[in-house]
């Protein structure tokens, strides 16, 4: 877990329900739970405020640290990545983006690649990317100040479920993101009667729920959330999300306890 992205996760998951934000001394305090040195939250408090993710102020001789409302939403669209599944029958329209960025821009284009897989979208083709939901306007609204940007939109149906199917496979890569899954299974299934009887507790409990946020988005950023006619028989995307959200509920009141305690002496 790298300091910038606990930083994320301290805030998305516990300071965002205290104020939503930090004394210095505080933050140190919680990322001494991951051995993160005082010098390294230091500098990467810094470098966050310099990048525009973070804002400080003076309480007399304390540093106190919120993140800014770009910080916000993209903690709120992980959140949903995360934590949210559509629900409801799907429609079998698929939902494309074809898109042109000229030649000398390819940061540009690979941020946008990078955009649309965020909000699900795979590739069909180099520049044809598709989803079985109706995210388009999210990508629109993402690149509209980019003018350099050409992005068509376009809703249609396939010939049948046979190339549906045939498209999901090329789209994504379904047999890894399975296995990835299972393997998350693996570990934190057989975990789930510690957590239940409540034998985490403080620092260690804070530390595994962190952990377990860590391992788990790792999969649902390349997650498509298809339809279940779409996937394979067995599919363990969706015991692990069941998994996740109750691992994560169970550790809940134990973390949330020592990170309050922890507020409390910074």
């Amino acid at each position: 877990m790298k300091p910038r992205s606990l930083v994320f996760d301290l805030f998305g998951d516990y300071l965002r329900y205290r104020g939503g934000e930090v004394r210095l001394r505080a933050l140190v305090a919680l990322m001494a739970c991951f051995d993160v040195p005082e010098a390294t939250v230091r500098v990467v408090a810094a470098r966050m405020r310099k990048e525009g993710w973070l804002e400080s102020r003076r309480e007399g001789r304390e540093t106190v640290y919120v993140l800014t409302d770009a910080s916000w939403g993209l903690l709120d669209e992980g959140r949903a990545r995360i934590f949210d599944r559509v629900r409801g029958p799907w429609d079998h329209q698929w939902h494309m983006v074809v898109y042109s960025v000229p030649e000398p821009e390819r940061s540009l284009r690979e941020r946008l690649r990078k955009k649309l897989a965020w909000f699900g979208f795979g590739p069909l083709s180099s520049a044809v990317w598709l989803s079985p939901h109706d995210r388009t306007d999210q990508v629109l609204a993402a690149f509209a100040d980019q003018p350099a940007v050409r992005l068509d939109t376009f809703r249609s149906r396939s010939a049948g479920l046979a190339a549906d199917l045939d498209i999901a496979a090329r789209a994504w890569d379904l047999e890894r993101l399975d296995e990835d899954y299972a393997a998350l299974l693996e570990v934190y299934r057989p975990r789930l009667p510690r957590y239940r009887a409540g034998v985490l507790t403080g620092r260690e409990a804070l530390v595994e729920r962190m952990r377990l946020v860590h391992d788990y988005r790792l999969i649902p950023f390349r997650d498509p959330d298809l339809p279940p006619e779409l996937l394979a028989t067995g599919w363990h995307g969706g015991p692990a999300h069941e998994v996740f959200l109750e691992a994560h509920g169970l550790l809940r009141a134990p973390a949330e306890a020592y990170v309050d305690e922890l507020i409390a002496v910074g």
